[in-house]
């Protein structure tokens, strides 16, 4: 699952490898946005396309179609497994295909000796070059964030030595993949065939223990990501 990422580097960073020559209409400035602990519930920068070009709007990291509303918590994210074919989505899928642009994620692990412990593990590219979450988002137009606005994650399986850290993972596109996942004319069948074939592999990936402040959401710093020594 992704239920805490970072999300530090300014809009145009991560444009710069994705899309440069896209038309950007909600503009945007290379003020870094230095999120280090986002956290569910939070509005959070997405990237997703209008008629336009691309637009990057703060949006609720959390949704729920209007007959689920109040039942239980907005889920925040979905499986790719079922996302596409599940009633629960079918209001976002696949019209409401967007990005989210990220550095990393974190996951916990239980003591084998203790449930109650964990050490939080963080987890980005090899290359420290930055991801883009497959998602799915409701935006309302407006330059006001609209309290029906809402999104989630696609994640899937873990595979090879990520399963030690977490049984799920977010979708992580390449930004070439990036590019087409965001593009008006994709087709449902081609939108889903991405999700089940374009996820980058865990070959990709590193993980290594970070502070167990990370635990709590009103910690921010880029000290949050700095490796220490297992904990648990």
């Amino acid at each position: 699952m992704c239920g805490r990422f970072v999300q530090y580097q300014g809009v145009s960073d991560y444009l710069e490898v994705l899309a440069s020559d896209r038309i950007v209409a909600s503009g945007y400035d290379n003020q870094p946005i230095g999120r280090y602990n986002v956290a569910p519930g939070t509005r959070v920068s997405i990237l997703h396309s209008v008629d336009e070009g691309l637009r990057i709007d703060s949006v609720h990291w959390g949704w729920a179609p209007f007959w689920a509303k109040g039942k239980r918590l907005d889920p925040i994210n979905a499986r790719v497994e079922t996302v596409t074919t599940g009633k629960f989505f079918k209001q976002l899928w696949p019209k409401g295909r967007a990005l989210v642009m990220a550095d990393g994620w974190y996951e916990w692990v239980k003591d084998p000796d203790d449930p109650k412990k964990k050490q939080p593990y963080f987890i980005r590219l090899k290359s420290q070059a930055p991801m883009y979450f497959a998602a799915l988002a409701e935006v309302h137009p407006g330059l006001e964030p609209h309290e029906g606005d809402g999104f989630v994650i696609i994640t899937a399986a873990s595979d090879k030595g990520m399963v030690d850290i977490h049984d799920r993972r977010p979708v992580v596109f390449t930004p070439e993949c990036g590019r087409e996942w965001l593009k008006t004319n994709l087709t449902e069948i081609q939108a889903g065939e991405m999700l089940m074939q374009y996820c980058q592999p865990s070959e990709y990936f590193e993980w290594y223990c970070v502070p167990q402040a990370v635990g709590n959401i009103k910690n921010e710093g880029c000290k949050l990501i700095h490796e220490v020594r297992h904990l648990i």
